[in-house]
């Protein structure tokens, strides 16, 4: 028993649990919608849109947060405007920007005195430098995902299944569309410092691809992936621990490996009824 309450003797320990799980919640039930709708590159490109904010605001000393909304901003129109003045699909915006914001952010990066650790707090996190504040924060930023995806489910439900449908229902899907984009750059926002800018991609989408595997229903989906986030956080922690690894990476690697645990024992079980049959 020691072996698992051992990683959580310590303040900064248990506050990393905390805000780790709060950071969890909120990517896990906004990454369902990620899921749902297929916007999983789009969800990775927001993850690394967000860099050369964060860079700006560590080079000119203001509010990363704000730095990472308005390159969240400049990434989500610039695919817009790629979109929609060429012939070019949506994916070839994501993956121009892509590799161009993130690009950018290391180069401004490079500019600060202490480029090496700058970068690898921005890229990588620190979940056990989350302080009682960061907590708090992750707190809020989870109940606010958690509210919206509930007062806006039957708009994001029906918008990812049947756009059209959405327009003869006076849904608004465009509107339904940003507010959904703004949600996911809020949560991606939230997490990097906790998670890192690269690493929340596994808790944005692990944990919701793993519960579509295992539940249909939409609800349903929300509440095993915010729980299968919740799981890896714990679980990442102890690893890291007693494997002496990064905190942040363990917790993102946790719910791919699950995926791929799940995902074998769903053939297993495909291939053993399709024998009995």
């Amino acid at each position: 028993m020691e072996w698992l309450t051992d990683p959580f003797d310590l303040a900064f320990q248990q506050r990393a649990l905390i805000g780790g799980a709060f950071a969890a919640v909120a990517t896990s039930v906004v990454g369902t919608w990620v899921v749902i709708r297929g916007m999983t590159f789009l969800g990775d490109a927001l993850v690394h849109g967000v860099v050369p904010g964060i860079a700006l605001a560590v080079l000119f000393d203001f509010n990363v947060f704000l730095g990472a909304g308005l390159a969240a901003l400049v990434m989500v129109g610039g695919v817009n405007l790629v979109h929609r003045q060429t012939v070019f699909s949506e994916d070839t915006g994501i993956g121009l920007l892509f590799v161009g914001m993130l690009g950018l952010g290391v180069i401004l990066i490079s500019r600060t005195t202490s480029y090496s650790g700058s970068l690898t707090s921005i890229l990588f996190g620190e979940v056990l430098g989350v302080t009682s504040r960061d907590v708090v924060i992750l707190g809020g930023l989870a109940v606010f995902v958690v509210f919206v995806s509930v007062v806006g489910y039957r708009a994001f439900l029906t918008l990812s299944f049947n756009e059209q449908k959405a327009k003869l229902l006076g849904l608004r899907p465009g509107l339904t569309n940003a507010a959904l984009l703004a949600l996911i750059a809020l949560a991606i926002i939230g997490s990097f410092e906790t998670i890192g800018t690269l690493l929340v991609f596994g808790l944005l989408v692990g944990p919701p691809a793993t519960a579509a595997l295992l539940v249909s229903r939409v609800p349903l989906m929300m509440l095993t992936s915010a729980a299968i986030g919740v799981l890896s956080v714990a679980v990442g922690l102890v690893i890291s621990f007693h494997a002496n690894t990064s905190g942040s990476a363990t917790m993102s690697v946790v719910p791919i490996v699950l995926f791929f645990v799940v995902l074998g024992v769903s053939s297993l079980r495909s291939r053993r009824g399709a024998l009995t049959l």
